[in-house]
């Protein structure tokens, strides 16, 4: 399948009781993943937390918004 021709690295998983979770995973290639950006903390002004607040408002107004129209 084409869609898959880029597609490289090793997934760490942890199987417990039939189920599963991943612990970990490496791409040296092709990789969409950067741990510098997904921490959020020190990178470099690429996301800045104050944003979350209004992520955080306007996803609330939804839930609200579907609470009322189902009489909650």
């Amino acid at each position: 399948d084409q869609s898959q021709h880029t597609v490289n690295g090793s997934v760490r998983l942890k199987l417990y009781r039939g189920g599963v979770m991943v612990v970990g995973r490496m791409s040296t290639e092709n990789s969409l993943f950067d741990e510098d950006i997904a921490t959020f903390e020190d990178d470099a002004g690429a996301y800045d937390q104050t944003d979350a607040t209004g992520f955080i408002r306007l996803n609330a107004l939804r839930l609200r918004i579907a609470a009322s129209k189902k009489g909650l």
